[in-house]
């Protein structure tokens, strides 16, 4: 998708968080070539094929980003709110295993 629409969201809401965002975005579109991005009002979701399983859904807020991560459609998604300077690691991981689970 449009790298521009992105920057809508963003400039919209919070641009402070615009790198942790674009750092998140480039990470979800980079898990293979079947992720699918939808961008919508004040967020982006992100999904496994054309059937579109979505495994990470990241909305930018004030002090951060609100990530919610989906393993299974039978399973509540996970929500971690993710602070400006906070190290990430550790929720690309949780992400990567979302996307290989997803079905």
């Amino acid at each position: 998708m449009e790298t521009r629409e992105v920057t809508m969201i963003l400039k919209n809401k919070f641009q402070s968080v615009q790198p942790l965002f674009d750092s998140l975005r480039e990470f979800c579109l980079l898990l293979g070539e079947n992720v699918v991005e939808d961008i919508r009002m004040h967020r982006v979701v992100f999904g496994k094929s054309m059937i579109f399983r979505w495994f990470a859904d990241v909305e930018p807020e004030r002090e951060g980003i609100l990530v919610k991560i989906q393993k299974s459609r039978k399973e509540e998604p996970k929500i971690l709110q993710i602070k400006l300077g906070q190290d990430i690691t550790e929720l690309k991981d949780i992400i990567k295993n979302a996307f290989q689970t997803i079905n």
